[in-house]
């Protein structure tokens, strides 16, 4: 499990693609103290698993899974990404609980600076859409982050980011049109989803006729 505050963004060492597989190396400097192999780290929000380790080059295998449902898939040699080592009980969760598993991508579509005002448009598939509201979680790249405006006839949501959230992560250097990791906040889920479920039960519906 992860907080959603990135730690580290680094430069991809190496992306070596092999049949079904990417092998991919980060140099993790001053990030490996206790770091053993079979540890879990967010790599973009993904949960990855160290295979090897080589001083502060820490090696990754990354799945097809994986490469289809996140940007991982698009990653080479020199790319920046945001890096989390799991959090250890009794840690501060300064953002919230991120499990590293991605839900899926988002578009950016639109970046719009005013001074110190820096906000971010992107759109998302519409089966994850319904779990984002205003001033909700989500996390973006791996970063937790608040929602500041949804439009949902557009299917599309905000974000408005902080000088430290733009220097410290991807999220201040990815282009228009950029795929962002996407994890929905999995209380909003379990919410939602048990809300959509009793209110398909014929007897609930029954139930709220006779209310009306």
């Amino acid at each position: 499990m992860f907080t959603g505050i990135v730690q580290h963004l680094t430069r991809v060492h190496s992306a070596d693609r092999e049949d079904n597989l990417l092998r991919l190396s980060l140099n993790l400097q001053g990030m490996t103290e206790g770091l053993q192999t079979g540890a879990s780290v967010a790599v973009n929000g993904v949960c990855l698993t160290v295979v090897r380790i080589e001083h502060d080059l820490i090696y990754f295998d990354v799945i097809p899974e994986s490469l289809e449902r996140t940007n991982l898939g698009d990653i080479t040699a020199g790319d920046l990404v945001n890096v989390e080592r799991s959090f250890r009980v009794g840690d501060e969760i300064g953002g919230h609980v991120v499990s590293g598993h991605v839900s899926g991508t988002a578009r950016l579509t639109d970046r719009r600076v005013t001074g110190h005002d820096h906000v971010i448009n992107l759109s998302v598939d519409e089966d994850w859409f319904r779990f984002i509201f205003h001033k909700g979680f989500i996390a973006l790249d791996g970063a937790s982050l608040t929602v500041s405006d949804v439009n949902r006839d557009a299917g599309t949501f905000q974000i408005s980011l902080i000088p430290e959230t733009l220097e410290r992560t991807t999220l201040g250097h990815a282009a228009i049109g950029a795929r962002i990791n996407v994890e929905v906040d999995a209380q909003t889920v379990s919410s939602v989803e048990t809300v959509e479920r009793v209110m398909a039960d014929p007897d609930w519906q029954e139930r709220f006729r006779k209310l009306g």
